[in-house]
């Protein structure tokens, strides 16, 4: 499969908060980082995803804003 985003993590799901409509997954890389993505619950039984689950994360931005406070 080929896509348009050029930043792409392997990842490990870790843990998953589903909801009737909207769903979270938490995926761990490297030693101790995460990262966490939500999508629609219907997406996420299609696409079988299961706590332990070896996945690509695709992260593609339109805006990074650095705030200092």
């Amino acid at each position: 499969m080929k896509y348009g985003v050029r930043n792409n993590i392997q990842a490990t799901v870790k843990k998953i908060k589903k909801g009737d409509v909207m769903s979270q997954i938490e995926c761990s890389f490297d030693a101790c980082d995460t990262l966490s993505s939500v999508l629609t619950t219907d997406s996420l039984e299609d696409l079988g995803i299961k706590p332990g689950d070896k996945v690509k994360l695709l992260v593609k931005a339109i805006h990074v804003i650095p705030v200092k406070e």
